[in-house]
């Protein structure tokens, strides 16, 4: 199939001719078609699969076919999430409308002057190109005008939604027409770009050209596994020395960690480069272009970078760390590999991310080959995963040790209970150094025979009923006092023996009545209290004071 064939206007076909397309790719040949008949369309293709052309190019082919625009509004709205991204679609797009009269293109982003955007939106726009967030500042102050949009564009719409811009999306989807053909592209059409298509999409046609699982066939992936830190410069030092190499870029997962990898790659002789989000627009766009012209060699970038950079001379891609997110993966590697050419991608990881390697690996629905360089071999082997292990998903097991490591086994009671503790016998000792258990010779080893007829406890004197309950305790007996050396009990003359008795409730206890005075408790008269001499001031009256009182008064 030819370009002629999908229906575009001659403007465009003379275009893309002359930008030395003569084919449609998997993705144009089945988006354009279907867009040019007005439907709304979600489409799932990897990138490097020239999506950029299937949605523009049905866009610039409805504008090559209206008369310009007099009007101040837009007609084209595509929304990216970042700026390399929207730099790249507007290059694009002037390549595709070069032919198109009086063709306007505008780029709304951040990290850009206010006054070149505000410029460019004083005046007619055919295509505006934003991202969600920038747009929105200019939206709230009623700089835009959205509401002439005939086609809207969401391209990577599951890469915004990931950086949270699903609000701003949704006030801007508010503001065009609700007429409007609507184009998604995204990576993956499930969970909330699913629900994202139905609140905003009329009826649309799903084409999955290329999902998340299809294998990049003229990409070679590769895994190397690093022992720390060192051990993975090494190795990327040794990557980037390949003779085949032309250029490459170098992901890492922060924007520090880029900026001090570059650096480092610079001392070591590099033509090495940062890229990440908070350089300012002036920079990344340098950066780009000595990238473009072939005046750098590396370029260490973060996953913002990854998803806007469309560079052809990127023969290797290589995870010096690995993505946050198993999706990311695909679009770092698709940085090489571009327009039909060939590619290295390679991940070194270390023995304790394989967790985030099999997640890569089930979302890619294939195994990255691991390889070993020679001389750079690292140290540590592999830990079985669970496709090694024994039948019944139990790990293997060494040839002492449970669980295959460095401790002892178990291997029996009678010669090694815990490897290297004495052994257990009953017959020589409970806990190998103790000695043995024995009831005719001791107890407990070193205590002396338990023996009835002598003693209970050994050292103890024997029990006998008859001289002592206790051995060396005087006998119990009732008759002369119920503790052999106290007093027999007895109720007539004391309840305790030496206490005198208790004669009644009502007159005490006897001799109790007879006091120091001599005179009858009974008899005794009531002792005299001096009487109250007045109360004070707005209370009882007052006593006067006696004793201690009057000592210190």
């Amino acid at each position: 199939m030819s370009f002629e064939n999908l229906g575009l206007a001659p403007t465009l076909l003379s275009a893309v001719s002359k930008a030395g397309f003569s084919a449609p790719t998997a993705v144009q040949a089945a988006a354009i078609p279907q867009a040019l008949a007005g439907h709304d369309l979600m489409v799932s293709a990897q990138t490097g699969s020239g999506k950029t052309a299937a949605f523009m190019l049905p866009a610039l082919n409805r504008i090559a076919q209206m008369p310009a625009n007099k009007g101040s509004g837009v007609q084209v709205l595509v929304l990216t999430p970042t700026r390399e991204l929207a730099m790249q679609v507007a290059e694009a797009t002037k390549l595709y409308g070069a032919h198109i009269k009086d063709l306007r293109t505008a780029v709304v982003v951040g990290g850009m002057p206010y006054g070149a955007q505000l410029k460019a939106l004083s005046r007619r726009v055919d295509v505006l190109v934003a991202t969600p967030g920038r747009l929105i500042d200019h939206l709230q102050a009623r700089r835009v005008d959205l509401s002439t949009v005939h086609t809207l564009v969401l391209d990577e719409a599951d890469r915004m939604l990931d950086m949270g811009f699903i609000e701003d999306i949704e006030t801007i989807v508010a503001s065009t027409p609700a007429a409007r053909q609507t184009l998604l592209f995204s990576a993956t059409l499930d969970g909330s770009i699913a629900r994202l298509a139905g609140e905003m999409m009329r009826e649309p046609q799903r084409i999955d050209v290329s999902g998340h699982k299809e294998k990049h066939s003229n990409i070679t992936q590769s895994l190397l596994y690093a022992d720390d830190h060192n051990h993975k410069m090494r190795l990327l030092d040794h990557l980037l020395r390949d003779s085949t190499l032309d250029q490459a870029i170098v992901f890492t997962s922060t924007k520090r960690g880029a900026d001090d990898l570059a650096d480092r790659l610079s001392e070591q002789g590099f033509t090495a480069a940062a890229l990440h989000g908070d350089m300012n627009q002036r920079q990344r766009t340098r950066t780009l272009g000595l990238l473009q012209k072939r005046k750098l060699r590396i370029l260490v970038a973060t996953d913002v970078a990854a998803r806007g950079i469309d560079v052809q001379g990127i023969s290797h891609a290589i995870n010096y760390d690995l993505p946050m997110q198993p999706e990311d993966y695909t679009h770092r590697i698709g940085r090489t590999g571009r327009a039909g050419n060939n590619g290295l991608a390679f991940t070194l990881a270390t023995h304790s991310e394989r967790h985030k390697i099999r997640r890569i690996e089930h979302f890619i629905g294939q195994p990255i080959p691991s390889e070993v360089i020679e001389g750079l071999e690292p140290k540590k082997t592999v830990r079985p995963t669970y496709t090694d292990r024994k039948p019944g998903g139990k790990k293997p097991y060494g040839a002492r040790g449970g669980f295959g490591g460095g401790k002892p086994g178990y291997a029996g009671k009678s010669d090694d209970r815990f490897g290297d503790r004495p052994s257990y016998g009953k017959p020589e000792g409970r806990f190998g150094d103790k000695p043995s258990y024995g009831k005719p010779d001791g107890r407990f080893g070193d205590k002396p025979a338990f023996n009835k007829g002598e003693g209970r406890f050994g050292d103890k004197p024997a029990f006998s009923k008859g001289e002592g309950r206790f051995g060396d305790k005087p006998a119990f007996s009732k008759g002369e006092g119920r503790f052999g050396d106290k007093p027999a009990f007895s109720k007539g003359e004391g309840r305790f023996g030496d206490k005198p008795a208790f004669e009644g409730r009502k007159e005490g206890y006897k001799g109790r009545e007879q006091r120091a005075g001599g005179a009858d408790t009974a008899a005794r008269p009531a002792r005299a209290r001096p009487a109250f001499s007045g109360k004070p001031a707005g209370g009882a009256a007052k006593r006067p004071a006696t004793g201690r009182q009057a000592f210190y008064s």
